[in-house]
């Protein structure tokens, strides 16, 4: 099956054709390092998570590119405001970004440049643009791009050329479709700016926020790649600057498509400080929640659509996701009756290599969720549908059971295979202490030698530290309460 994918430049579906062989060379916009990334950042991040997730299910090579955008008017107000060196500042927060990416278990890129790293390769696009009239300089010293000679100044954005303001400037990084105007590529130095300055063959000064997207996607995919990603509030100014400043100075075209999610919303409002409805995603953590049930609360709404996060919808997650573990437990047991350990299991390595020999074909029911599932996501990631295969097909599992090892290895893989795209389905393995595992074998020696009040306590003592302990066949097993 094919994967169709909603282009914002055709504004149409479209089948992903890569530009070269099965090689998907994807761009996704990361986050400006000026202060932890909020809930709505990660909204944009996990979709992309299941777009990356998704191409290489498909069998499609990924190569990803996600900017850290660390010099820009924010950061350097930050910076400034703080008294510290720009790159202390931003460290910080980068850090605190790479943190957050393993909290939410999102896959990392292959690439993650800054922008401070790339100057030169700025200064190189700026200095085409100027060979091709396309860049001149202000009296303040800033270079900016003329859209009156960029033709197809618009078409990402749809704008109406006949009101944009051929001759008028913008000087600032962010600003809307009324602003339609030539924009800075190269910012003139400025108090403000206070050490963050760079040479230039125009003069001292630092880079406009564009810029810095076209330099770093293209010194790690080329002139031409084949998808762009971000949020909707990216599409203009900041893409389609990009789209102009890189195709005027290649004459080719940047990224064949455009893939764009919706905004995030927090109890129906606009997220902001003044409401108190602004979250980061560690603040959200600090209210008890885990990285589980976030991501699966900013993953199970579609892209495209806007995603209204509330607290009660995370409560809720917790019971679908104890619902799937429910049934990925028993599935386990299954399996774990023909092996023998004191541990919780939640993969057996052995045992899916011995049935990936076997060719255990999948239940019927199985290879419906798997074929529905596939459908779904192929539909520009319809994650609505893929959940809803997913469990439609753990009530028919459910149905099924007890089922035999053989087929409950088969389910098993399948389960991990359909995690590999949504990140959420393995239950989270749950190391047992030492000395817990030393009381549950002790305990059955315990019960071996009729001593049940040693063995009552030793079980008493067990569920006292959050754990259960069942007796089975394998031996005992310990389960986090």
């Amino acid at each position: 099956m094919s994967f169709k994918l909603y282009n914002t430049m055709s504004r149409t579906q479209e089948e992903l054709v890569p530009l070269k062989d099965s090689h998907v060379r994807m761009y996704t916009c990361g986050p400006t390092v000026y202060n932890y990334a909020h809930i709505g950042n990660y909204r944009a991040y996990m979709f992309e998570d299941l777009l990356r997730r998704w191409l290489k299910y498909k069998g499609f090579a990924v190569t990803q590119v996600q900017n850290l955008t660390d010099v820009d008017d924010k950061t350097i107000r930050g910076s400034r405001e703080t008294g510290l060196p720009l790159r202390e500042y931003t460290q910080k927060y980068k850090e605190a970004f790479f943190e957050d990416l393993k909290t939410l278990n999102i896959e990392p890129a292959e690439f993650y440049p800054a922008a401070t790293d790339c100057i030169p390769e700025m200064i190189a696009i700026i200095e085409k643009l100027f060979a091709k009239g396309l860049a001149y300089k202000s009296d303040d010293g800033s270079v900016y791009f003329p859209i009156d000679k960029f033709p197809e100044y618009g078409k990402l954005a749809h704008l109406d050329r006949e009101g944009m303001r051929a001759g008028a400037r913008v000087a600032q990084d962010e600003y809307d479709k009324e602003n339609a105007a030539d924009f800075a590529l190269w910012k003139g130095y400025d108090k403000a700016d206070g050490d963050v300055v760079w040479d230039s063959p125009w003069g001292k000064g630092r880079p406009g926020w564009h810029i810095e997207c076209s330099a770093m996607s293209m010194k790690y995919l080329g002139e031409s790649f084949d998808l762009h990603t971000g949020g909707v509030d990216n599409i203009f100014p900041h893409h389609e600057d990009e789209i102009a400043q890189s195709e005027g100075a290649n004459g080719c075209l940047y990224s064949k498509y455009w893939m764009h999610c919706a905004h995030l919303q927090v109890d129906g409002k606009k997220m902001s400080k003044s409401l108190g409805n602004f979250y980061t995603l560690r603040q959200v953590l600090e209210k008890g929640f885990t990285g589980r049930e976030i991501r699966y609360e900013l993953i199970g709404t579609h892209y495209r659509q806007q995603l209204n996060f509330t607290f009660a919808s995370l409560t809720a997650n917790r019971a679908a996701l104890a619902r799937l573990d429910e049934f990925y437990t028993k599935v386990q047991e299954t399996i774990g009756s023909e092996t023998r350990s004191p541990k919780l299991e939640t993969q057996n390595s052995e045992l899916e290599t011995r049935n990936s020999e076997l060719e255990t074909p999948l239940p019927d029911w199985a290879q419906t969720l798997a074929a529905r599932f596939e459908e779904a996501l192929d539909d520009d990631l319809n994650i609505a549908g893929g959940l809803g295969a997913l469990f439609d097909g753990v009530h028919e599992g459910n149905k099924a059971l007890p089922m035999d090892s053989k087929t409950a290895l088969a389910v098993s893989n399948l389960w991990k295979k359909l995690d590999s795209v949504l990140g959420f389905l393995i239950p989270p393995a749950a190391e047992v202490p030492a000395e817990l595992i030393e009381m549950a074998n002790a305990r059955v020696a315990a019960k071996k030698a009729k001593n049940f009040a040693e063995a009552d306590r030793l079980r008493d003592a067990i569920t006292a530290a959050g754990w259960t302990v069942q007796d089975t066949p394998a031996g005992p097993k310990l389960k986090k309460a």
